[in-house]
């Protein structure tokens, strides 16, 4: 593992070992942080050279799991696989469920608005993030390594003849790759796509294999196919010197609803959702005396005190370490919006 190496004024340069990560911070000319969970240093003093090598990312889509590799010609800076944004399309079904069932309500309620997306190039909201998740893990790869090109597996939209609504000109798949690269190239880096067979023609060519296990949590699964798409445009591997992952999944941050689907007891509806308990921002992590380093989950209300409690989470796992304890008790380290392993 390589240790990413940012300059005063949080440029990236390129990145160092641990080893000589660990002199710097020891004699002073470097301050350690953690990036979302990757262990980088800031240098405290000018750089003796800012020249950069070509670093790619070379990045798998899938529909469940996704990988990511950051390469140079010399090394394999980093692998990443992530869980895909899954949940959006039922979350929007039932927000339009609870509106239809308000609006047939005998209450004064407003007049809906017309579509203000009629003119425009419609994304799906589920397309929409999940492309917009991978382009947030490329902005957060680009602030700690210096890349210079981006190369993407293009997927295709299922084609059949004589359903119309199955043509690629109509694929909400089709319009959220083409906002994908759009954004890509607005960030001014240079990208390049490959086909699926393309792809496994580089695999073959090395003699790698990919598994089928595809919800495994194994190097051969999706970041197999980053590596070897980086390795084409950096070159200088015949096998991967680098097989480790860091392992991201999304924290799923339920937004504000006016209330819960199914009343409780006396008929009261229960608030839900929401970004902010009690002063933190949800995700946020936080160091507890009792409980180390954890992200906040919510606000839990505790009997006579309402709403006075914070839940506690493992940064990790996701599972709830604490049901509730008092806001004051945690020390605010940083805002987080996913879990690493």
């Amino acid at each position: 593992m390589f240790v990413p190496v940012v300059d005063k004024n949080q440029k990236p340069l390129m990145p160092t070992t641990p080893s000589r990560a660990k002199r710097w911070i020891k004699s002073g000319k470097a301050t350690p942080f953690w990036n979302h969970g990757v262990f980088c240093v800031r240098l405290n003093v000018e750089p003796s050279d800012r020249k950069t090598q070509d670093v790619v990312i070379g990045v798998d889509p899938g529909s469940k799991k996704e990988g990511f590799t950051v390469k140079s010609s010399a090394h394999t800076f980093i692998n990443i696989q992530a869980d895909a944004v899954t949940w959006v399309k039922d979350v929007v079904k039932i927000r339009r469920l609870m509106r239809n069932n308000r609006r047939r309500r005998k209450t004064p309620c407003r007049q809906p608005r017309p579509n203000r997306a009629q003119h425009k190039q419609f994304v799906a909201p589920s397309t929409k993030a999940r492309w917009q998740w991978k382009l947030r893990l490329l902005v957060w790869m680009r602030r700690m390594y210096p890349v210079t090109c981006v190369v993407v597996e293009d997927i295709k939209a299922i084609t059949k003849k004589g359903k119309r609504r199955w043509n690629k000109t109509f694929s909400q798949l089709e319009y959220g790759k083409a906002w994908f690269y759009q954004q890509i190239k607005v960030m001014g880096i240079r990208l390049e796509k490959r086909f699926g067979f393309d792809t496994k023609a580089l695999r073959d060519a090395l003699g790698l294999k990919k598994s089928h296990s595809k919800l495994s949590s194994r190097f051969d699964a999706h970041c197999v196919d980053s590596w070897v798409l980086a390795n084409e445009q950096t070159g200088g591997h015949i096998a991967p010197d680098n097989t480790e992952m860091l392992l991201i999944s999304p924290l799923r941050l339920h937004r504000r609803q006016l209330h819960m689907l199914e009343p409780a007891t006396g008929g009261i509806r229960q608030r839900y959702g929401g970004t902010r308990s009690l002063g933190f921002k949800r995700g946020s992590l936080v160091k507890n005396k009792k409980y180390g380093v954890a992200y906040v989950g919510g606000y839990r209300d505790v009997k006579g005190c309402p709403g006075t409690r914070l839940t506690l989470h493992d940064p990790h796992s996701g599972e709830r370490v604490c049901r509730a304890t008092r806001p004051e008790s945690c020390q605010f380290l940083t805002f987080n919006s996913w879990i690493t392993s």
